[in-house]
Order: C-alpha cells, then structure tokens, then sequence
C-alpha cells in the first residue's frame, strides 16, 4: 500500500514540474512576440 501511495505521489510530482515548464515556456514564447509585435509597429 506505500509502495501505491508513494507511486501516485511521485507521478502526481512529475505531472506537475511539467506542467510548470509548459506554462513558464507557453509565457516565454508570449513575450518574444509581443517584444516582436513592438519592433514591428516602432
């Protein structure tokens, strides 16, 4: 039953610390466009 336990929560660990580089990298590409959109209206 730990050895369950302790499976599900290391799972549950790495589906989050992935899901935070998605969002951090889906931020990085929002800004490189947005700084892109502004040197193409300046």
């Amino acid at each position: 039953m730990v050895r369950k336990i302790l499976s599900a929560s290391l799972i549950a660990g790495m589906l989050v610390v992935s899901a935070c580089n998605t969002v951090s990298g889906a931020g990085e590409d929002l800004q490189s466009a947005s700084e892109a959109g502004k040197d193409v209206i300046n």
